[in-house]
């Protein structure tokens, strides 16, 4: 019997987390997958596979990785999904839009996967919210003020942030709100609410700590079988602090997932 032929991907945005996949992808690092295109708005001539728009990947993928952020995944998300390619969504954030995750779960014939990227427990939450709908579940993240300073903000909040010598609450809002107004930084929320099935159900709290080294983040849920705690701490990425270092190898992961890799928990 012969090898199956290897999953094609494209990877969009060579930033801090498609770099490390991409590269990743080339040097074989996953079994049964390639990098076959690049798709980054500026020239990546370091980049280790043909770079090219994305209409033209769409002929040569079977499988288009999205690091380039939410604006992306509104634009091109279904259009992928039509094209008969499958899209593997890291900026869970766009999905909180209720339209675009009704669009995205509509198109086809491509399939729209996600990654819980720096945040773990989903798989548990979904098991639970099978058993019975959960009645309470919160997030609360941690990170660096300056990861989290946005151009909506009033003069008076940056500078509490900018001089703060402990934690300032940023904000308090659903998991469908905070996104939105967060959208490089709290993906976490957006994927905690694909996991319960309810953005409007999670309570997310966003905190600034000029002492948070690590980028921490603690989910709490509750329902009729159970009470679930889980706590992350991560380091950010030196090139991108607004994003954790395990995101892109979630990523990965999850690529490898789809190509039957052996011994991986689903």
């Amino acid at each position: 019997m012969s090898a199956a032929a290897p999953l094609r991907i494209g990877v969009v945005g060579w930033g801090a987390i498609g770099r490390v996949v991409g590269t990743a992808l080339a040097g074989g690092e996953v079994p049964g997958a390639e990098l076959t295109r690049v798709i980054d708005n500026r020239p990546r001539p370091e980049a280790p596979a043909p770079q090219c728009p994305i209409a033209e990947a769409l002929e040569v993928c079977d499988l288009v990785v999205e690091a380039a952020g939410q604006g992306f995944v509104r634009e091109w998300g279904a259009r992928i999904l039509a094209s008969g390619t499958d899209l593997l969504v890291a900026s869970t954030g766009a999905l909180t839009d209720e339209a675009l995750a009704a669009e995205l779960h509509a198109a086809g014939p491509g399939r729209v996967y996600f990654t819980g990227g720096a945040v773990g427990g989903l798989d548990l939450l979904q098991a639970a919210r099978t058993m019975g709908e959960l009645t309470e579940v919160r997030l609360t993240t941690t990170k660096l003020p300056a990861t989290l300073e946005q151009p909506w903000m009033d003069a008076g909040l940056l500078e509490r942030m900018r001089t703060a010598d402990r934690p300032v609450e940023v904000m308090c809002g659903t998991a469908r709100e905070v996104p939105a107004r967060f959208p490089r930084s709290t993906n976490v929320a957006a994927s905690v609410a694909l996991a319960v099935g309810d953005a409007d159900k999670v309570e997310v709290r966003v905190v600034a700590d000029p002492a948070a080294v690590l980028t921490r983040h603690v989910v709490e849920a509750a329902g009729p079988h159970g009470h679930y705690r889980f706590e992350v701490n991560h380091a950010p990425d030196p090139g991108n602090p607004a994003t954790s270092q395990v995101v892109p190898h979630a990523v990965l992961r999850g690529i490898g997932a789809l190509t039957g890799r052996k011994g991986q928990i689903l």
